[in-house]
């Protein structure tokens, strides 16, 4: 007799396959040097007695050192600070100059609002008013005692 349920069936577990990455890779291959009338074909024997037959390449030269320029590194980075340092001066001047004029503005700006303003005032309190509009008081004859109005 199975244990196994006859609808059932065993689970299968979902493998991943993992490739292993070399940690160096292959070299560089060989430059390719062009045949020309001056390389020659080498012969070597090895100990074992093998011989190996192949053109000779010419080794390596080394990049030539760098020519040292005529003004040091430093030197060039002073200068270039410095016209930018002058670069900047002249547009905080501008901003100085451009936050002057318009203070400037602004000031001409208020003294105009509180010429007009007080123009305005000044035709209210002592222009020309229609007598008939308002109410008019006669005071005859006034008499203050003990400061008091008696009408």
């Amino acid at each position: 007799m199975s244990t196994e349920h006859p609808t059932h069936r065993p689970r299968t577990a979902t493998v991943e396959v993992h490739r292993p990455t070399p940690l160096n890779p292959s070299p560089a291959p060989l430059p390719i040097v062009p045949m020309d009338a001056a390389t020659a074909v080498t012969t070597i024997v090895l100990p074992d007695g093998r011989t190996l037959t192949g053109y000779t390449v010419p080794a390596a030269q080394p990049a030539p050192p760098a020519v040292k320029p005529p003004v040091s590194r430093a030197a060039a980075n002073i200068a270039l600070g410095g016209i930018g340092f002058a670069a900047v001066c002249g547009g905080l001047f501008l901003l100085t100059a451009f936050i002057t004029a318009l203070t400037a503005f602004i000031t001409q700006l208020v003294f105009l609002a509180a010429v007009i303003f007080g123009g305005w005032i000044a035709v209210q309190v002592l222009g020309h008013r229609d007598r008939a509009s308002g109410t008019t008081v006669n005071i005859r004859k006034a008499v203050i005692k003990r400061n008091h109005f008696h009408s």
